[in-house]
């Protein structure tokens, strides 16, 4: 039900390197992370690029919306500063990038699409599953990334797009109706926030036969607590705290 790495760095490095970039990669891998989870939006000139936050501001300088600004402009920005002046000048990380830096170093992917806007959740998602395939393609022996995302909509545009790869629905609270929109993607997980999950609600998702992935646990007792009631995996921030999966 879940043949991925079960520990995985939350935005490619946790909190120890600034988010979505090759510098937090680099920084999981120095603490044994082979997987990781980060999140891919779409530049105004549809560059995908690893970001998570709509606009600028927070991990990047100046102010606008990433969806209204250009790649050109978004590439000369320092995307590190904020976190640490070790980081100044990291700029930020394409898809492609990504793809790139993971297959060198053999690190597992889960890749959430993320819109700046619902109106552009399947263009994103065509075009991430479009890279994520062909690339892929190309390497046959390696486990597929599973491609994630808050957008429903987005989900079935990868499983029109590319559905040899796997899918799994996020949400915040598990809904009601969990199981028929998983039918309905053919998803092979259910991806929620671990504040909410309940031991029967686990049970629940297991015994559908469904994997069960939580974001973002940075506790050990939590990540023991949340491993016994059946969840498979989890990603996390502190991966300074809690040893990466031995695989």
């Amino acid at each position: 039900m879940w043949p991925y790495p079960k520990i995985l760095a939350h935005r490619g490095g946790g909190t120890l390197a600034p988010e979505n970039t090759l510098a937090g990669f680099r920084a999981g891998l120095q603490y044994g992370y082979r997987a990781v989870e980060f999140d891919v939006m779409l530049t105004r000139d549809e560059v995908p690029i690893l970001m998570h936050d709509p606009e600028r501001g927070r991990t990047l300088p100046g102010s606008g919306k990433i969806a209204e600004t250009d790649w050109a402009v978004l590439r000369e920005l320092d995307a590190g500063t904020w976190r640490d002046p070790v980081f100044a000048g990291e700029r930020l990380c394409t898809l492609e990038q990504a793809l790139d830096f993971c297959q060198e170093h053999g690190i597992w992917m889960n890749v959430e699409i993320k819109p700046a806007t619902p109106a552009a959740a399947r263009r994103t998602a065509e075009l991430t599953a479009q890279a994520v395939a062909r690339r892929f393609a190309r390497d046959a022996g390696a486990a597929l990334p599973v491609l994630s995302s808050f957008s429903f909509e987005a989900l079935l545009a990868v499983q029109e797009t590319a559905p040899q790869l796997p899918r799994g629905f996020l949400v915040e609270v598990i809904p009601d109706d969990w199981q028929a929109r998983l039918a309905q993607l053919q998803a092979v997980a259910l991806h929620t926030n671990h504040k909410h999950l309940t031991p029967a609600l686990a049970a629940a998702v297991k015994a559908a036969g469904y994997g069960l992935f939580c974001y973002t646990v940075n506790e050990t007792a939590r990540a023991a607590e949340i491993t016994a009631w059946g969840v498979d995996a989890f990603c996390t921030d502190r991966i300074d705290l809690i040893p990466a999966d031995p695989g």
